[in-house]
C-alpha cells in the first residue's frame, strides 16, 4: 500500500453523495474510480436520469462508472487493474460476490445508516422513523457474503427527536458519514482499527420498501400515521383513499400534526373547514397541515377543501 490508500467507490443513492465528495478531497486518500447503478427513468416524462452518486461525480469532474451488474467479469478484469486497497460501499443497491469482496488488501467497507446490528438491510432510514426511535446513526462495516452482517469498525450515533423526516435524515447521516470517511478509512488501511464482531442475536432486519407499504389504515393510531408520513417521505409517500362526489383517489399528506386531544370512527371527517383538516384515527386524530393532491403539487389542506366547494371528503379507512 502507498502512503495515499487507493479507494474505489460504489454509491448510488443521495446518502453517498457528501462521502464521494469528502473521499475525492481528501488529501489523503486517492480515489481510483467510481460505481453506480445504471440511468433509470424518472418522472412524468421518463427521461433517463443518472442516480445522485453520478450527478455528484460530474459535479468534481469524475465520470462514474454506470455498472448494469457488480459480478460482470468485465467490471472485475478493470477493478483488478485499478488495484484499490479499499472499496468503499454506500447506497449501491448490488451484491458483491466473493471475489470483489476478497480483491482489495484492506477489504471491502460499507456504511451502512443504522446502529447495527438494528435494521440490517434496505430500508433503516424509514424503520427507525416508523419505530419513532431515540437515536440512528452510521456504521462503518467490513462487509461480508452475509446481509449487513460484518465487523463493525465504527459506529457513529444521532439522537432523533420524531420530527425527522426519512429525506432529511438521510441527508444528515450522509454528512455525519462523510465527515468520518476519511478518517476512518484510512485508519482502516494502516490497520489501526479492530472490527468488532456484531450481535447477532439482537439483530433485526428491514426489506425494501413497496408502494403498498404508503397506504394510511385510519384504524392505526395516530402517532403511526404521524410517523408514516416522515418516514415515507418522498417515497413512496403517505396517501389515503379518498372519496367525492367526483369519484375515488389516492391523496398524499405531506405535513400533518398529531390530535390525541380528539376522537372519532377511524377515517371519520371531525373537521373541514377554512381553519383545518382533522381526521379521526384508531385513537386520537390527525390534523392535515399539507397534502397533494394525484398530479398536483403540493397544497395547504384548507386550499384543497375550497376547490372541494363546501363538499365533505370521505377518508376510507384502509
Amino acid at each position: 500500500m502507498t502512503d495515499r490508500p487507493k479507494i474505489y467507490f460504489l454509491g448510488s443513492g443521495v446518502i453517498a453523495c457528501p462521502v464521494l465528495k469528502a473521499i475525492a478531497s481528501s488529501p489523503g486518500l486517492a480515489l481510483v474510480g467510481v460505481g453506480t447503478q445504471l440511468d433509470r427513468p424518472a418522472g412524468r416524462s421518463r427521461r433517463s436520469t443518472p442516480t445522485p452518486v453520478a450527478s455528484a461525480a460530474a459535479e468534481i469532474g469524475i465520470e462514474a462508472e454506470r455498472i448494469g451488474s457488480v459480478n460482470d467479469p468485465a467490471f472485475l478484469e478493470g477493478l483488478r487493474r485499478k488495484e484499490p486497497d479499499l472499496i468503499l460501499v454506500i447506497s449501491f443497491g448490488q451484491l458483491l460476490r466473493a471475489e470483489i469482496l476478497a480483491l482489495p488488501a484492506s477489504g471491502c467497507v460499507n456504511i451502512h445508516a443504522s446502529l447495527l446490528p438494528r435494521y440490517r438491510g434496505a430500508s433503516p432510514i424509514t424503520q427507525c422513523i416508523l419505530n419513532r426511535d431515540s437515536e440512528t446513526g452510521v456504521c462503518f462495516m467490513a462487509m461480508e457474503r452475509g446481509l449487513d452482517t460484518g465487523a463493525v469498525y465504527q459506529t457513529i450515533p444521532l439522537p432523533l427527536d420524531h420530527t425527522e423526516y426519512a429525506s432529511e435524515l438521510e441527508f444528515k447521516l450522509g454528512r455525519i458519514a462523510a465527515e468520518a470517511a476519511p478518517g476512518v478509512l484510512g485508519s482502516i488501511c494502516r490497520g489501526e482499527l479492530r472490527a468488532v464482531p456484531q450481535d447477532s442475536v439482537s439483530a433485526t432486519v428491514c426489506t425494501k420498501i413497496r408502494k403498498a407499504d404508503g397506504l394510511i389504515r385510519w384504524t392505526g393510531f395516530c402517532q403511526e400515521i404521524e410517523a408514516m408520513v416522515r418516514a415515507y417521505c418522498p417515497w413512496p409517500g403517505a396517501f389515503s383513499r379518498v372519496r367525492t362526489s367526483k369519484g375515488e383517489e389516492s391523496v398524499t399528506l405531506l405535513r400533518v400534526a398529531m390530535r390525541r386531544d380528539l376522537a372519532g370512527r377511524p377515517g371519520e371527517v371531525l373537521r373541514a373547514d377554512k381553519y383545518g383538516l382533522v381526521v379521526a384515527c384508531g385513537r386520537g386524530a390527525i390534523e392535515i397541515l399539507e397534502l397533494a393532491p394525484p398530479g398536483r403539487r403540493s397544497m395547504p389542506a384548507t386550499a384543497w377543501l375550497n376547490g372541494l366547494r363546501g363538499e365533505i371528503p370521505e377518508f376510507l379507512p384502509q
